[in-house]
């Protein structure tokens, strides 16, 4: 008899913290061979339900069936046997371990000794399940972010994964790499696998998923098929409220160029790379992965040091050799990754706050916290950061809020030139929107920005000139940003 119950219900499920009621009543129900779109914006309660679902939060109430059987995830084990892989947005591999040894690390067959050899041809065999060729004896730690996400891939389906969670899974990838994401996403579902996906790019959501589930402020808010929800209404079902415009790009008076870069080089990353950023203008750099977008501003920043080339800020010639003395000159970077090189996250938001600023609040070396507290208090207002107190750590933020934090301190510095590197990646479309408000403000007043980015509406919509890199090198600029198109961009980025 075919059992017709669905493949996943979660039901009324409910989870409180110490001050916080994460979840309030949260239903999930996925079909087999359904991709169910998982939205809300950051703290909305998705990564919360999900660890619920791969047993590493204990619900305080609600219930979980699969295939119509109640069950008790006591564990990540327990949803591992219950055929339940979550794949997070920060992967759990072992760096030193090469792809076979990561599949199978803590399921090894062995007697007296691993059986090596049949894990290696294991491995192989999921990878060509999968389509793809992954080399089996590379640690890691060398592989691409694309190819690490299908080892974890292969390793959910080396455990006979019936339920298949992806947080973020194209948040670094390029487009191409995404397409082939897509694909074995559309294999797994042809074998039965049902899958949450969770994604801050509202395109690829109409692209893969089948349902689309809205989560705000830890509730339910509702659900429809993918078909039959527009773009608008599940940003309005996201935040609460309608948001005419994705991308609210207001011109500003640009003026005379005031960063100038000329020649500048380090080795194959960053080819004899030239242009200019002037007073309140939006400069977009984009291109595919691997282009030297970063480790150009890194060089600017004085992250790096550069093989040759000079940087000038409004006419004077700049010695960069660290980030002090980009900071000095009024050059600040929002980094890409700001877990590990925009914030310290084992203290306070203060502290982060601060830590660039201490000569603004010291006095005969000594940290005035008042001071500290109250210049933080007009940003955690302006920019509506959502904390309990200053105290918090940083690492129990939202990314959102995280990515506000490290632009409050940057913001109390006045820089001249602020560059934003992947300024919304793995935030939500809210928290986003109010960052595109806070570049036009800063534009007004005629800071000049420079904004990275891998997605090309965000790109189209905000910037006032384009620049595109290609293997270390600027290989076209657009200028007439309203008549550019993405397909354009992509032709230049590809070389």
């Amino acid at each position: 008899m075919v059992n017709t119950s669905p493949l996943l219900q979660m039901q009324g499920i409910e989870k409180s913290f110490p001050g916080v009621r994460a979840l309030s009543g949260v239903d999930l129900t996925l079909q087999r061979g359904e991709v169910l779109a998982l939205m809300g914006e950051n703290g909305a309660g998705k990564s919360t339900l999900i660890k619920t679902l791969g047993g590493a939060h204990q619900p305080d109430a609600g219930t979980i069936t699969i295939e119509g059987k109640l069950v008790s995830l006591s564990s990540p084990t327990a949803a591992i046997v219950a055929g339940i892989g979550v794949i997070y947005q920060e992967f759990n591999l072992i760096p030193e371990l090469n792809t076979w040894e990561n599949i199978f690390l803590g399921r090894e067959k062995s007697g007296f000794f691993v059986d090596r050899s049949h894990e290696r041809t294991r491995a192989a065999e999921l990878f060509k399940q999968l389509g793809v060729d992954i080399p089996l004896d590379v640690p890691c730690r060398r592989l691409s972010v694309a190819q690490q996400q299908l080892v974890e891939i292969a390793k959910a389906l080396s455990q006979d994964v019936r339920i298949l969670v992806m947080d973020e899974p194209s948040a670094a990838l390029t487009p191409q790499e995404v397409e082939k994401l897509f694909t074995i996403i559309r294999d797994l579902q042809t074998r039965g696998i049902g899958i949450i996906y969770i994604s801050h790019r509202l395109d690829e959501i109409f692209n893969i998923a089948d349902t689309i589930t809205v989560l705000r402020d830890g509730q339910y808010v509702g659900d429809a098929p993918a078909k039959e929800m527009t773009r608008e209404k599940m940003i309005e079902m996201m935040v609460g409220r309608s948001i005419e415009n994705e991308f609210p790009k207001q011109a500003a008076e640009i003026g005379e160029p005031r960063l100038v870069v000329d020649g500048l080089c380090r080795g194959t990353a960053v080819r004899n790379v030239s242009f200019n950023v002037r007073r309140g203008e939006v400069l977009g750099i984009t291109g595919l992965v691997g282009a030297g977008r970063t480790e150009l501003v890194r060089l600017i920043f004085g992250a790096d040091r550069r093989d040759a080339g000079e940087i000038s800020l409004d006419g004077e010639s700049l010695k960069i050799r660290s980030p002090q003395d980009a900071i000095h000159a009024g050059i600040c970077l929002l980094t890409e990754d700001r877990k590990s090189q925009g914030l310290v996250l084992c203290r306070s938001v203060r502290e982060n706050f601060g830590l660039p600023n201490l000569k603004q609040f010291s006095w005969f070396g000594a940290i005035g916290q008042k001071r500290e507290r109250d210049a933080f208090g007009q940003y955690v207002d302006s920019l509506s950061i959502r904390i309990p107190h200053q105290e918090q750590l940083a690492r129990n933020l939202s990314g959102g809020n995280q990515q506000k934090v490290v632009l409050a301190k940057w913001l109390q510095q006045n820089a001249k030139t602020l560059i934003f590197d992947e300024p919304t990646r793995g935030i939500d479309v809210g928290t986003k929107h109010e960052i595109y408000q806070l570049m036009n403000r800063l534009a007004a007043d005629g800071t000049s920005i420079i904004m990275i980015s891998s997605e090309l509406p965000e790109v189209l919509g905000m910037s006032d000139r384009i620049l595109v890199m290609h293997e270390g090198q600027l290989k076209g600029e657009i200028t007439d940003v309203k008549s550019a198109t993405q397909e354009h961009i992509m032709e230049t980025a590809i070389g």
